[in-house]
C-alpha cells in the first residue's frame, strides 16, 4: 500500500477541472455508485465519510473529512482530509492520500465547471464573498475557464482581503462592500454563514451564483427570497437538501425540492440548461465523493510516495 504526500503539487488545474467534470457528467448520466455523506457532529465541529465507486476510472473508495470552524486557534486548517483507495477486485486498500489541499482544489474544480456551463459570459467581473481558502481555489479554478476582467472582494477582515489581493496580483482587485462584490458577473460565496449574507435585491439579472459555503445543516449564504428568483441546480439533491445551500429554506417551508432545476451533471450532458442569459443561475455545492475520486486518480501520479505494508 502507498502512502501519498504533498499531493496537491504539481497539478495542473485545467486537467483537474477536465477530470472532475467528466465525474458530474458519469453523475449525470448514472453511471456512479455514491450514497450521500455520513455526518457525525463533534463538540467543535463534525466530520464526514464519503464513499463511492467510479467505474469510468477504475477506482473505489471513501474519504474521511473534518470541519472544525476554530482550528485557526491552533494553526490547523479548518478542513482536513483522508482518502483511501480500494483494490476492485479484492478491496484492498492500495492507497492513503493526504486530501486536505486535494479537497480544497476538488471544490474550486467544481466551481470551474459550474461557471463554465453556466456564466452566460465568458468575460466576467468575479464578486467574491469570503477569502479563505476555498475563496483562492474558486478563482483559481474559475480562471482556467472564464476571462476574469476584475474581482470584487468583501471579507470581515481587512487583512484577509489585502492578503487575497495579494494572492490574485494579475487582476484588478477592489476591496468592496458585500453589495458592491455582487454587482458582478459571477458571483463565489464561501462562508461558514447560518444567517443569509447575500439579498436578493443585491443581485441583477444574467448573475451566476457558485454557493460553496453552505455545506452542512444549518448553513446558508443566500437570501431564501433569491432562490425563488433563479434556476436551482445542485451537485446531488439528497445532499443539498440535506446540507447544501437549499436546506434551511426547504426546511422552513421557503422553497421546495421540487422547483429545484437539476444537477450539474445534467447541464454538463446538456440535459438541463440555464433558460436564458438573463436568467439568475445557483450552483448549490456540497461536494460529492465522486470528485474526490476524479483528483485522486491525478494525485496517484503526481505526489511522492512512501510504501506501507498491508495487511
Amino acid at each position: 500500500m502507498q502512502y501519498f504526500t504533498d499531493t496537491d503539487m504539481g497539478l495542473d488545474l485545467a486537467q483537474v477541472n477536465r477530470s472532475v467534470e467528466s465525474a458530474f457528467a458519469d453523475h449525470g448520466r448514472g453511471l456512479v455508485q455514491m450514497p450521500p455523506k455520513v455526518y457525525i457532529t463533534l463538540p467543535d465541529g463534525d466530520f464526514r465519510t464519503m464513499p463511492a465507486y467510479l467505474p469510468s476510472l477504475s477506482i473505489a473508495g471513501v474519504k474521511i473529512v473534518n470541519v472544525h470552524p476554530k482550528n485557526s486557534r491552533w494553526g490547523l486548517p479548518t478542513v482536513m482530509a483522508l482518502t483511501i483507495i480500494l483494490d476492485l477486485a479484492t478491496g484492498q486498500p492500495v492507497a492513503i492520500i493526504n486530501a486536505t489541499r486535494l479537497t480544497d482544489m476538488r471544490t474550486g474544480a467544481a466551481g470551474a465547471v459550474a461557471a463554465k456551463h453556466l456564466s452566460p459570459k465568458k468575460e466576467i467581473v468575479l464578486g467574491v464573498i469570503g477569502t479563505g481558502r476555498q475563496a483562492e481555489a474558486q478563482v483559481a479554478a474559475i480562471s482556467r475557464e472564464l476571462n476574469i476582467r476584475e474581482l470584487r472582494v468583501w471579507g470581515r477582515n481587512p487583512d484577509h482581503v489585502r492578503k487575497f489581493a495579494d494572492r490574485f496580483m494579475e487582476y484588478p482587485c477592489m476591496a468592496v462592500s458585500a453589495e458592491k462584490a455582487c454587482d458582478c458577473d459571477l458571483l463565489v460565496t464561501t462562508t461558514p454563514s447560518t444567517t443569509p449574507i447575500i439579498r436578493s435585491e443585491w443581485i441583477h439579472d444574467g448573475t451566476h451564483i457558485n454557493a460553496i459555503g453552505a455545506d452542512a445543516p444549518g448553513k446558508e449564504e443566500l437570501d431564501p427570497t433569491l432562490l425563488r428568483r433563479a434556476q436551482v441546480f445542485v451537485d446531488d439533491p439528497a445532499q443539498a437538501i440535506h446540507s447544501g445551500e437549499v436546506n434551511v429554506p426547504i426546511s422552513r417551508g421557503l422553497y421546495r425540492a421540487d422547483e429545484i432545476a437539476g444537477t450539474l451533471g445534467e447541464v454538463v450532458i446538456g440535459k438541463k440548461r440555464r433558460s436564458g442569459p438573463d436568467a439568475i443561475t445557483i450552483f448549490d455545492s456540497t461536494g460529492l465523493a465522486i470528485q474526490d475520486l476524479a483528483i485522486a486518480k491525478i494525485a496517484m501520479q503526481h505526489g511522492r510516495q512512501i510504501e506501507l505494508p498491508f495487511p
